[in-house]
């Protein structure tokens, strides 16, 4: 069975990025075979003039279209419902991104505002999760993000993630 053929078919039917160990667990390869298909596919598709990608995502790989083809796709799916994240969503989740594991306190007083509405949003998008809780008085819930944060914005993971600017 020629696995190369075999991870592209499977990184094209997944809507979810599928890691190296799962593609073994799946096909009954070696990983260091399947570790090898995905770096020749990705190598193929970069190299070729196509519109797809192989791309390392949320500690996984997935098919993608290639972000210079996003003008032009994005036209097909204009009108449709998506979701856009707002400033207060955007600057909350910034700080459970840099600063995970994080209380709902030390976002609101980074924030200097409440962020309870926010918090919920964004746990029902799945971008953040309950991590565990602080070892302090109240027990706090400690917050950290997801793959689903990943996904979203690209990133392979958090090691990726832009270095904040310092500000004097």
């Amino acid at each position: 069975m020629l696995i190369k053929p075999l991870v592209e078919a499977l990184l094209f039917t997944t809507e979810e990025p599928l890691s190296p160990d799962k593609l073994a667990e799946i096909t009954g390869v070696a990983i260091k075979e399947v570790r090898e298909a995905l770096w020749q596919l990705q190598k193929e598709y970069s190299h070729a003039e196509r519109g797809l990608q192989v791309m390392e995502i949320a500690k996984g790989f997935q098919l993608a279209t290639k972000p210079e083809l996003a003008p032009v796709l994005e036209t097909m799916f204009k009108g449709e419902k998506s979701y856009i994240l707002s400033q207060a969503a955007l600057e909350t989740l910034a700080i459970i991104a840099y600063r995970q594991p994080v209380t709902r306190v030390d976002i609101e007083s980074v924030r200097g505002v409440k962020v309870d509405g926010v918090l919920e949003t964004l746990h029902k998008r799945r971008f953040i999760r309950t991590v565990g809780r602080k070892d302090a008085p109240g027990r706090p819930i400690l917050y950290g993000t997801t793959k689903e944060f990943l996904k979203y914005f690209g990133l392979k993971d958090l090691s990726q993630l832009p270095h904040p600017a310092l500000t004097e």
